[in-house]
C-alpha cells in the first residue's frame, strides 16, 4: 500500500490558484479566509500573519489563517493536528479560534491542555444565509454611515463589541479599532438609523468577496430593543447589500441567542451550517 506523504508550510502568492480551489469548495463558510486572501494576496506585511497549507503528496488539502483569528479550512483531523502542532512550536496566540464547529472542536481540544480554559467558548452557532430580499418590508431609515458621522457612530460600536465579547476594545489597541471602524464607514460597509445624533440600530459588512458577504455588529439602541425595530432593519440592510456588496448575505450567531436567531428567521436567514468560536 502506497503511503501519503503529508507536510505543512505557509503559502505564498504562489500558492494562490492552488489555494482559491480550496477555498471555493465552500465559497460561503470561507468566506473570511478568502477575503483576507483576496486583500493581501498572501503578502505577509498586509496579512499580518500567515496562511498554513496542508499537503499531501504535494496537493494541498487544508489550510489554515493563522493571525488575530485563526481559522481552518476544508480542515482533515491530520491537518488539524498538524495546526495545533505548528501554534504551538510557533507561539501564535490568537484573540480567537473561528470556524465550522466540526474543525474548531477537535482542534480547541488539542490546544486547550497547553493553553488552559477559554475566555469565551462559544460552541454552537448557527451559521445563516440569504440569498434573496427580505420579504419583510424594509426600514426606510436605514442607510450607508457617513464618514462624518464617525464620532456618532463610535460609542455603538464600542458598546456592541464590549457587550458581544466581553472586553472592551479600547483596551489595549483603542488606535486599531477606530481605524476598523474608519475603514468600514469608507468602504460603504457600515449601516444604520441615526437619528438627532443617536443610533438606534446599525451592523456592518465584515467581510465580502463578489459572491457573498458577511454581516456583524448587530446593534439595538438599548431603549428601543425588543420594539420590533431589528427585523425592517435587517431586511433593509439586506437588501442594500445585495446591490452594493454581494448578492448572498452571511452570518452566524450565538445559538442561545434566541431572540436574534428569531430575528433572522423572520427576516429570512436559514440556518446551512454551523460554526464554533473560542474566544480567548
Amino acid at each position: 500500500m502506497l503511503k501519503t506523504t503529508p507536510h505543512l508550510r505557509a503559502l505564498t502568492p504562489d500558492d494562490l490558484p492552488e489555494l482559491h480551489g480550496l477555498l471555493d469548495r465552500d465559497p460561503l463558510v470561507n468566506l473570511f479566509v478568502r477575503n483576507r486572501v483576496d486583500a493581501t494576496r498572501l503578502q505577509a506585511r498586509w496579512l499580518g500573519g500567515q496562511v498554513w497549507g496542508y499537503f499531501e503528496d504535494d496537493v494541498l488539502v487544508s489550510a489554515c489563517h493563522a493571525g488575530a483569528n485563526v481559522v481552518p479550512v476544508q480542515a482533515t483531523r491530520k491537518a488539524l493536528a498538524a495546526f495545533a502542532e505548528r501554534v504551538l512550536a510557533d507561539n501564535v496566540r490568537p484573540s480567537s479560534i473561528v470556524g465550522l464547529r466540526d474543525a474548531v472542536l477537535p482542534f480547541w481540544e488539542m490546544l486547550e491542555p497547553r493553553w488552559g480554559p477559554a475566555r469565551s467558548p462559544r460552541l454552537s452557532q448557527p451559521f445563516m444565509t440569504l440569498r434573496r430580499d427580505s420579504r419583510v418590508a424594509p426600514d426606510p431609515r436605514v442607510r450607508p454611515v457617513l464618514i462624518d458621522e464617525f464620532d456618532v457612530l463610535y460609542p455603538a460600536s464600542v458598546a456592541m463589541f464590549t457587550e458581544e465579547v466581553g472586553v472592551d476594545p479600547e483596551v489595549g489597541n483603542r488606535t486599531g479599532y477606530r481605524a476598523r471602524v474608519a475603514q468600514l464607514i469608507s468602504q460603504g460597509w457600515s449601516f444604520a438609523i441615526i437619528e438627532d445624533g443617536r443610533v438606534l440600530f446599525k451592523t456592518e459588512v465584515g467581510a465580502a468577496t463578489t459572491e457573498a458577504c458577511q454581516l456583524q455588529g448587530v446593534y439595538i439602541h438599548p431603549e428601543l430593543r425588543g420594539r420590533g425595530l431589528a427585523v425592517p432593519a435587517m431586511a433593509a440592510v439586506v437588501q442594500q447589500v445585495r446591490r452594493t456588496v454581494a448578492p448572498v448575505v452571511t452570518l452566524y450567531v450565538n445559538d442561545h441567542n434566541t431572540a436574534a436567531r428569531r430575528t433572522y428567521e423572520r427576516v429570512g436567514f436559514e440556518h446551512t451550517a454551523t460554526f464554533a468560536s473560542v474566544l480567548l
